[in-house]
């Protein structure tokens, strides 16, 4: 249960650059470094963190540590990815935010967003060569990302996933498997989830309960992650929150690592100035909880449903269609909002060459990356 703290507190304070970037570094990390998990299942469990609610990279590290050390090393996996972006956040809360304007942390966070380009392109090359060998999954991504570029939003990634289970079933028949797992929801994490989800509301006696209430709410019907729980977030907490404390807030969370539900613990800081570590906790608590409690009831008839012939097919489309996620993602926002110049695209390209064909350790790169943070 400490491998599994360690090496995502380590990712915890490098994954710069949004939900693209996380899955990109879990995928490096996790399944080519320590291989922790085949590259097919951790697609797998990347598809299914995609249609729930919540975020879905601080998800993914969830089931990826749920699968290598059971709840302990789920909950392991979630405090170390997520701590560092707690601790930074809590602290911009309790100290204000004129730091984060200072022209040298402006220059690091740069560098470090250029340096999500080169680990997202990796990924998707990656993916691509596992999950697009075909004719069919290779349109069938490239098409994907080419909707979700024309237009952009949530129910375009819901449709183009939909779509593509219907296109794996219909042309990437496989082989049945020999050996199929049991077929089952684990139901009292599902009704742990719409228990709390109905009841909360009604038991919200304290300022604590009343946060944790807010934020579960929030976190139970927000899909997209963290860039569109802003709004959700707005229209359910209280007034006493300005829109310059939100704003404040949503663009620390896009300089900082690990995910970008941390707004939860600066906001709940501030709806909580008596205790302010009290009401971070309660915040953050409640917006990851119920995207975690249904990957608990969900993953295992996920995976089971993957190795039945009927539907293993959809499976892969799925895949395929992620592939073409990340590569939508890809340009939109991390390629636009990072590489802003001709030097920067020439880093990026260097970058991506020493990562992938060089070999260069990531913890190499990284300080490079921030150097030249600098000089851009």
């Amino acid at each position: 249960m400490f491998e599994v703290f360690w090496q995502f507190f380590k990712l915890g304070w490098i994954s710069f650059g949004g939900p693209a970037a996380h899955i990109g570094y879990f995928q490096r990390h996790f399944v080519h470094k320590l291989g922790w998990i085949p590259q097919d299942r951790f697609a797998s469990t990347l598809a299914l963190c995609q249609f729930l609610p919540g975020p879905a990279s601080s998800q993914l590290g969830f089931a990826l540590g749920y699968q290598r050390a059971g709840l302990f090393g789920a909950l392991a996996a979630f405090i170390g990815f997520t701590l560092p972006s707690f601790l930074l956040m809590l602290g911009l809360a309790l100290a204000g935010n004129t730091w984060a304007s200072q022209p040298a942390a402006l220059a690091i966070v740069t560098g470090l967003k250029l340096f999500a380009v080169v680990v997202v392109a990796d990924a998707v090359l990656s993916m691509a060569k596992q999950f697009c060998s075909q004719q069919n999954t290779l349109i069938l991504a490239v098409l994907s990302a080419a909707l979700l570029w024309l237009f952009p939003g949530l129910a375009t990634q819901f449709i183009v996933l939909v779509a593509a289970a219907l296109v794996g079933i219909a042309l990437l028949k496989v082989e049945p498997a020999e050996h199929t797992q049991a077929l089952g929801v684990n139901w009292p994490f599902l009704l742990l989830f719409f228990g709390l989800l109905v009841l909360m509301p009604l038991l919200s006696l304290t300022d604590t309960a009343a946060i944790f209430a807010d934020f579960y709410q929030a976190g139970s019907l927000v899909f997209g992650g963290g860039h569109v729980v802003l709004p959700l977030l707005q229209s359910t907490l209280p007034e006493t929150l300005s829109e310059d404390v939100f704003l404040t807030g949503y663009g620390a969370a896009q300089a900082m690592p690990g995910p970008m539900f941390s707004l939860a613990s600066f906001l709940g800081a501030e709806l909580y100035p008596s205790a302010p570590i009290l009401g971070a906790l309660a915040a953050s608590f409640g917006i990851f909880l119920p995207g975690f409690l249904l990957v608990l009831a969900l993953q295992n008839s996920w995976h089971a449903l993957a190795s039945k012939p009927i539907l293993a097919g959809a499976v892969r489309g799925i895949n395929a269609a992620v592939v073409g996620l990340l590569l939508s993602a890809l340009y939109q926002p991390l390629f636009v909002s990072s590489v802003t110049n001709a030097p920067a695209l020439a880093a990026a390209a260097i970058g991506l060459l020493a990562l992938r064909t060089l070999r260069c350790p990531v913890l190499m790169l990284i300080p490079v990356f921030m150097l030249l943070g600098f000089w851009l």
